[in-house]
């Protein structure tokens, strides 16, 4: 359901997003430069606003922030130069950075109150960041590995959706979120596994 509702918004994010895009190209920023500050701002606000327990105000400022990946691949497929083989390094090297200070920080206030919810953000960390470790392991043995339950995009929306409503006070929602997270990251990577098990016993 999230990879189809995102799907739809796509077109009409696009539309959104070029003429920021051509005018940050005009005033001289360039995609790289988007994307480092993007992370800065994403992993700064993430560690102020969730390990202090606000919740909702950062989730606005960091969805903000979290936009810049938007621009910054706008930036290039607008740009003459497009995309660089160190652009994509940096930036699949900056999501791993973002996403997991955004759950690291959420699981500070529950690991300090000794809320048995951490186990499951840890769950939901680690599974974040072996989901594209095990693709690019798999293309590195010429593997495709693209398969999963829900990606960056959904897995975002997720942890950021639940933060926000828990900062208006809805119960349960955090836990929800988190839960969610870890239960479609464990089967993502399953799923992953998988795949290149069977791709390196047919190779």
């Amino acid at each position: 359901m999230l990879l189809m509702i995102s799907g739809a918004l796509k077109p009409a994010v696009t539309r959104l997003i070029n003429p920021v895009a051509r005018f940050a190209l005009r005033i001289g920023l360039t995609p790289n430069s988007v994307t480092l500050l993007g992370a800065l701002g994403l992993i700064t606000s993430a560690i102020y606003f969730y390990s202090s327990e606000r919740y909702f105000v950062g989730t606005l400022v960091i969805t903000f922030f979290a936009l810049s990946d938007l621009f910054d691949g706008a930036m290039a497929r607008i740009s003459e130069k497009g995309a660089s083989a160190w652009g994509g390094f940096l930036d699949s090297t900056i999501d791993r950075a973002t996403d997991s200070a955004i759950v690291i920080s959420l699981a500070l206030p529950l690991i300090r109150n000794e809320d048995s919810l951490s186990f499951i953000a840890l769950i939901a960390l680690v599974t974040g960041i072996l989901i594209p470790y095990i693709r690019a392991k798999a293309e590195s043995f010429h593997i495709p590995c693209d398969v999963g339950v829900a990606e960056r995009t959904e897995r975002l929306i997720i942890i950021l959706v639940a933060a926000g409503f828990h900062g208006l006070g809805v119960p349960y929602i955090l836990a929800v979120g988190f839960w969610l997270l870890a239960l479609l990251g464990v089967l993502t990577v399953i799923q992953r596994l998988l795949v290149v098990r069977k791709g390196l016993l047919h190779s």
